[in-house]
């Protein structure tokens, strides 16, 4: 659960470094609609970076920036229609679009929902605390920025094979960071890590994505009133039947709980990968689905809402990233009636937005879905951040051909099928929601109690969701108290 207990001497040290600092923190009703931010704030943004180090662009953390990379303002969602030419399916398949964050990511919205409630209560204390993101990849990129921003100290920890652009540009912003064993499924690793750094280290401040509800609570208001805008505008007389995301931390996911309190006919099907197929068959592995969760399930997964799994092959997403990114391939996408529009914007995709797009076209096709309805998704972030791993795919499978991407474009983006995916009754629901038993009661001491809740309760959840009101409270209180506005 989210505490708001307010430690004072923490909360004026706070105060403080804000005054120092210049820092004024958004609300989440700022981020959901950023007219409401006063205008001497957006004015000082045209002068500022989508990307830099600067702590107005806190208030950047929507999905509403003007796709530019300096002097941009504010604008409606960010999103993108697939076409059926690309699909190979007649769904209206919508998915967000993550790269116009700052950090190109999303993460940087879940870090902020972890992290702004304990300053704007004292909890942590920028003055002796250090911040740790323990993450896979883009939720330490964000907890660092978001840090910076802050003017918190941080500490990041990610996977050693995680890809080069990553620790390049961690380097650069993060007070330190940790590299663990393994890949993206090495989720234990981490926690390891953790547990070590807990033992060894005074003042730290952990925060765990796979636990924060703050990463739940900024996807459920943020991200799913984004969804719920672009539906209000897109919907005619279509069907929304799905909403499809790839687990990683169970954040994004929150957003589907808003989304069926407007849409209770909607279906939530989470997705991991087949190499890895955790929910799907209690399984484990290694892949290289970067952005997506691994060997065990998120504290923060609301699993009594979820109504599918499907798995993603790591062979379709990576072929397709080669479909995606080569001239070969978009030559070829032209060539089969895909606009040169849609083609321009295939970098949007990242290799875990791929991996939802292979999701939205499976579930397509698995309930016969036709032009009427709609499936919706995210692209988490893009293509910009996996660069170092298309010149490896170049130097070990040589150059990209015409044949190349025909044979991927028929077998692994049209040629999609409709396996590995399950329809969830209660009882494999609760098979799921019983996994968290193993990582979280039995490795990191969580409470069997709260686990029960979690199922059984059904307040527990909403008792979170309503968090959202008190947390803008005590934001705008701390800026008054800052004085800068």
């Amino acid at each position: 659960m989210i505490d708001l207990t307010v430690n004072e001497n923490g909360l004026q040290e706070a105060i403080k470094r804000a005054r120092e600092k210049e820092i004024i923190i958004p609300t989440f009703a700022q981020q959901r609609d950023p007219t409401t931010i006063p205008s001497l704030i957006t004015a000082e943004l045209k002068e500022i970076g989508l990307w830099q180090v600067h702590p107005r662009n806190l208030f950047r953390i929507t999905w509403k920036n003007e796709p530019v990379e300096k002097s941009g303002g504010f604008q409606n969602v960010n999103y993108i229609e697939l076409p059926t030419e690309l699909t190979g399916v007649e769904a209206r398949i919508i998915a967000l679009v993550g790269k116009y964050f700052p950090t190109g990511a999303h993460k940087v919205g879940a870090t902020f929902g972890c992290l702004v409630p304990r300053l704007v209560t004292g909890q942590f204390n920028p003055s002796i605390h250090k911040a740790v993101w323990p993450s896979t990849g883009n939720y330490c990129r964000g907890g660092a920025y978001d840090s910076a921003l802050l003017a918190c100290e941080s500490i990041a920890i990610l996977p050693e094979e995680m890809s080069q652009e990553r620790f390049d540009w961690l380097q650069s912003v993060a007070g330190e960071v940790i590299k663990t064993p393994g890949s993206e499924s090495n989720v234990k690793e981490i926690f390891d890590k953790v547990w070590e750094l807990r033992q060894t280290r005074e003042n730290i401040f952990v925060f765990n994505q796979f636990e924060e509800f703050g990463n739940y609570l900024w996807h459920y208001d943020v991200t799913g009133n984004a969804m719920k805008e672009v539906l209000t505008k897109e919907l005619r007389n279509d069907n929304f039947h799905g909403l499809v995301l790839t687990t990683g931390s169970a954040g994004t996911l929150a957003s589907g709980d808003l989304l069926k309190q407007y849409y209770p006919f909607l279906n939530i099907a989470a997705g991991e990968a087949l190499q890895c197929p955790t929910m799907l068959h209690n399984g484990f592995g290694a892949h290289t689905i970067e952005g997506i969760g691994d060997k065990h399930i998120p504290w923060i997964h609301n699993v009594k809402n979820t109504d599918m799994v499907i798995a993603v092959d790591d062979n379709d997403t990576y072929q397709i990233m080669r479909l995606f990114n080569e001239k070969a391939g978009h030559d070829f996408l032209i060539s089969m009636g895909v606009s040169e529009e849609i083609v321009s914007k295939l970098h949007l995709f990242g290799i875990s937005g791929i991996a939802n797009m292979v999701m939205a076209i499976k579930y397509s096709k698995y309930f016969e879905l036709n032009r009427n309805d709609v499936v919706f998704t995210v692209l988490t972030d893009s293509m910009e951040l996996y660069q170092s791993r298309i010149n490896e795919l170049r130097k070990q499978k040589g150059i990209y051909t015409r044949e190349n991407a025909i044979r991927d474009f028929h077998a692994h983006l049209h040629g999609l099928k409709t396996d590995n995916m399950l329809e969830l009754d209660y009882y494999q629901r609760k098979k799921i929601h019983n996994l968290k038993y193993f990582t979280w009661i039995e490795q990191q001491g969580k409470e069997l109690e709260e686990l029960n809740r979690q199922w059984y309760d059904s307040s527990y959840w909403e008792s979170i969701r309503m968090l959202v009101k008190p947390i803008d409270e005590l934001i705008i209180k701390f800026n008054d108290e800052v004085g800068l506005i």
